[in-house]
């Protein structure tokens, strides 16, 4: 099985969320652990990351451990960054054998071509701001500069509220599915150019979702950990892809 998974989260909210949620997320990797031969994860998975060269932000360690332990059992693991981890070198290269991809791309999985990305800074043409915020927040320059000229302390104790402001900020926005529309619209002209892609998955909206229309295109969004059930893909020998919930509090066993 493959499967697919995003917004996690980890570190977000007060300490009894945080470990709420990572505490979820591994008994996810135990459950998925036990057939996948790839996991997908697809952005924001951290609410915020911020790695020095010889230094990388405290915690995670339960949920570090376990990829790095399905990792030594030869499951493969991609990271698709995000918006909120978007900021990190090879330290999940180096100690935990999880590959890194920083940009929207096209893979054959299971035999099927899937076009996977976060969902961040797509089809955003029209939104000066955001992209000049992008821009900004993806410079190799102004990484070097925050990494050389703010001490690590502060570096985190900045990121964790600007992650939380812009959580909060979103958090209290009705999201509904035609605020997917603009994904939506670009899978549609990305079809349009490249044929041959099966499916669409995206992350970032935080709303478990799927697209289909009678061109054959097909789009799935998946959720994030903060409700009480939380929705990834998966992608079984039948080469289906289908959309799958788990319960976040069940006891653990």
């Amino acid at each position: 099985m493959i499967y697919f998974v995003s917004d996690i989260h980890l570190g977000a909210g007060d300490s009894t969320q945080a470990q709420r949620t990572e505490q979820a997320f591994c008994r996810w990797l135990d459950t998925v652990g036990k057939d996948a031969t790839h996991i997908y994860l697809l952005g924001d998975i951290f609410d915020f990351w911020f790695e020095y060269h010889r230094v990388v932000p405290q915690g995670f360690v339960r949920s570090l451990g376990r990829l790095a332990e399905l990792s030594d059992r030869g499951v493969r693991i991609t990271f698709y960054t995000g918006n909120h981890d978007m900021w990190c070198y090879d330290y999940f290269e180096r100690e935990c054998r999880i590959e890194i991809v920083k940009s929207p791309r096209i893979e054959s999985v299971g035999g099927l071509k899937l076009h996977l990305a976060h969902g961040d800074n797509m089809n955003i043409k029209g939104n000066w701001l955001l992209k000049l915020m992008n821009t900004t927040f993806r410079s190799r320059v102004a990484r070097w500069l925050f990494s050389w000229l703010v001490h690590p302390d502060l570096a985190l104790k900045f990121g964790r509220w600007w992650s939380g402001k812009s959580r909060k900020s979103h958090g209290a926005e009705q999201i509904t599915a035609d605020r997917l529309d603009y994904l939506v619209d670009y899978a549609r002209k990305h079809r349009n150019d490249n044929g041959d892609v099966v499916a669409y998955i995206f992350g970032h909206m935080h709303l478990p979702y799927r697209y289909a229309d009678a061109t054959g295109l097909d789009v799935l969004f998946l959720s994030d950990w903060s409700q009480d059930k939380a929705t990834y893909a998966a992608l079984g020998d039948d080469n289906v892809l289908t959309l799958k919930t788990f319960d976040i509090d069940e006891t653990i066993s």
